[in-house]
């Protein structure tokens, strides 16, 4: 057996032995100590932190300090300021004294830094919440925009069919799906301004460079439009002062119904921590009680987002079990398990029984689309996303179920909702149609810049993959013209270096595999042109060990685009992506990824990768993830995909205007593959 053979028989197994007795496949999603940090101040505030082992919790922070002092957001990033504030804050909750060898390093970092006057916005809040910064530092956010309706606007065209201005009145459903879901609830707690009383009571004063009374609890001015902002701020600030707020506590009955209509049955709220976090400080505002069933669900809830081990307690932002299951089954299927293989069986009917049959969020704007998309959680009614959806349908359609009827009717009607989602510009977003009023980032509060879900490459790049892949049949919902509006909107995206953006992995190398696989499929004699750019641009940030890599930083420094330590995550999109052009222009940049796969094979160990940066995007710049299995299933697509490749190529018959590399033997890490 070839070494490639071995590779792929063994991350096969590696990965059906990882599958879960109900059928899906679900590893860590991590993400920095703040949603750890975050959570103690929870259960203090709460009083329920002694039903919780949070003494492991202590030594998984302290673990993760780095030996500058401070902690970091993603792996090797030289420390975060915020980040390491956060996690001192709970260290001290956690009666940890400020002479720890470990805090007084850390406050030599926070200090060298700016302190606490130059966090974020929400570190700030979290502070303001038990006394350890003034609330008149924190924005305000009048909670009457929970009675804001959401109104259609468009303003006719006179000499064309398309109206000149086409949009929404701004309302909460104008914001992303979480920051909607995390702002909600803040509209509370912003308004009512608590100062709770902790066990132990602590005061961060050593963590102000400027002293804590000389303090000025004000928001930076930015001068320019934006300091509107600001003035509205200061504004707010009177009317709350004076008690001239209007329809203030018909906002807080309506922000507190809202919260209480979208808990699940799981107490999650949106699937992710932090509106879960901010949804149960929302309760304790309200004075609701430490039994009551909202607060005792919302509390299991977040208890299920923990992983407890011998020496460790940490909370995930977020779960993927529909996420990682869908893009397992596509990689055991792609590398050669039978698609009627009973693993694979199981983990189909386990999706088919998740798909969402009833409206969420969504249905706010977009007025046309039935339910049938799936979310990324075990439970998320509210908020299935486009993403997910396109990936579980391309899953479920390599899969032989006993019920192919129910399976083809899954797919078509989630393929009709997903059509219904196309944005504007052409392109498709994760949660939300038609998301992008970019305005609302430069709110005072905003600071990470990640208000709005607008369309991107990456998402709209999955949508036609799944376009391709599909029976006609079952993808007529997405019209020749919402495909043409689609190219077009992914041409304009394409960078002059021929690279993409890459959303929600990062960054470019994402983007840009996904494009590519996406236009081999369904584009590849009008876009070849484009295809052939981005395989360049691929091949040309080839690190010399034949793999590739880029780091997060390249979100805020385009200049790094596609630079970076080889991750086997990273080195797999880019196989993909090179591999995908081959097959639409049938050019093949062979020397590139035959060293790209000797790549994965030399670095494989006992059927699994590992790698230690994080290559999942939450919040450019603000907000990165580590996905456990991206380090698994994707080298395993590559690596199915070359060796279906490597069959074409034994008997590859030339076009004469193609150039393609014939290669009799490829050499892989010493090895004939």
């Amino acid at each position: 057996m070839s070494a490639l053979e071995n590779a792929i028989e063994a991350s096969q197994q590696y990965l059906l032995s990882l599958q879960k007795p109900e059928g899906y496949w679900w590893a860590e999603l991590e993400s920095n100590v703040t949603i750890t940090a975050e959570t103690i101040l929870l259960h203090k505030i709460w009083g329920t932190d002694q039903e919780r082992p949070l003494q492991k919790a202590e030594q998984y922070l302290r673990s993760q300090q780095r030996e500058h002092g401070g902690w970091e957001l993603y792996y090797g990033d030289g420390g975060d300021l915020s980040t390491t504030v956060e996690t001192y804050m709970a260290l001290r909750l956690l009666e940890v004294p400020a002479t720890d060898s470990a805090l007084i390093k850390a406050k030599e970092f926070i200090l060298a830094r700016g302190g606490i006057s130059k966090t974020r916005i929400f570190t700030k809040f979290h502070l303001a919440l038990i006394g350890c910064y003034d609330w008149r530092g924190i924005p305000s956010i009048p909670a009457w925009i929970m009675l804001l309706p959401s109104l259609k606007i468009e303003v006719p065209n006179p000499f064309g069919s398309e109206p000149l201005f086409s949009g929404h009145t701004f309302s909460i459903y104008e914001m992303s799906s979480w920051a909607r879901g995390s702002t909600v609830p803040l509209l509370i707690a912003f308004d009512r301004k608590p100062v709770f009383i902790t066990n132990p009571t602590i005061t961060l004063d050593e963590l102000y460079v400027e002293g804590v009374h000389n303090v000025k609890y004000e928001l930076p001015r930015k001068s320019d439009w934006t300091d509107l902002f600001l003035d509205l701020d200061r504004a707010f600030k009177f009317a709350e002062d004076w008690n001239l707020v209007p329809l203030r506590e018909e906002g807080i009955k309506a922000a507190e119904k809202w919260v209480l209509e979208r808990q699940e049955a799981t107490g999650d709220w949106g699937g992710i921590i932090p509106a879960m976090l901010n949804s149960l400080i929302a309760l304790r505002c309200l004075g609701y009680d430490v039994n009551d069933p909202y607060v005792v669900r919302g509390m299991n809830a977040i208890d299920h987002f923990a992983i407890e081990e011998e020496n460790s307690y940490r909370i995930q932002p977020c779960v993927s079990p529909v996420w990682d299951t869908g893009l397992v089954v596509r990689s055991l299927i792609e590398s050669g398990v039978a698609p009627d293989d009973p693993t694979l069986v199981k983990a189909g009917e386990w999706l088919l029984e998740k798909q969402i049959l009833s409206y969420g969020d969504w249905a706010v704007k977009n007025t046309q689309g039935k339910p049938g998309a799936w979310a990324f959680e075990f439970e998320n009614r509210f908020y299935p996303d486009v993403d997910d959806s396109a990936v579980v349908v391309m899953a479920l359609d390599l899969i032989h179920m006993p019920n192919q009827g129910l399976k083809r009717q899954a797919i078509a009607r989630c393929v009709e909702w997903i059509s219904t989602m196309q944005c504007k510009p052409g392109g498709w977003a994760a949660f939300d149609l038609d998301n992008d009023q970019d305005w609302i980032n430069e709110v005072p509060y905003g600071d990470l810049r990640a208000m709005i879900d607008p369309n991107t490459a990456d998402v709209t790049a999955r949508v036609l993959e799944m376009l391709g892949q599909i029976e006609p049949e079952l993808g007529v919902a997405i019209t020749p013209e919402k495909l043409d509006r689609a190219l077009r909107y992914l041409t304009l995206e394409q960078e002059k270096d021929g690279s993409w953006f890459g959303r929600w992995g990062v960054n470019y190398l994402y983007g840009t595999s996904g494009v590519l696989a996406a236009l081999a499929k369904v584009a590849p004699n009008t876009h070849w042109r484009s295809i052939q750019r981005g395989a360049n641009w691929i091949v040309s940030v080839q690190n010399p060990d034949g793999g590739w890599g880029e780091t997060c930083e390249s979100y805020k420094n385009p200049a790094l685009k596609g630079q970076g330590a080889s991750t086997a995550s990273q080195t797999a999109w880019a196989l993909i992506g090179l591999l995908a052009a081959g097959d639409g222009t049938g050019d093949y940049e062979w020397e590139a990824i035959d060293k790209g796969v000797a790549y994965l094979i030399s670095t494989q160990q006992d059927g699994a990768w590992n790698e230690d940066w994080f290559t999942g995007t939450g919040f450019p710049g603000h907000f990165y993830l580590k996905y456990h299995l991206y380090q698994q299933h994707f080298p395993l697509t590559a690596l199915g995909r070359y060796q279906t490749s490597l069959k074409q190529r034994s008997s590859l018959k030339v076009p004469l205007n193609l150039k393609v590399k014939e290669v009799d033997t490829v050499q892989a890490g010493g090895q004939e593959l």
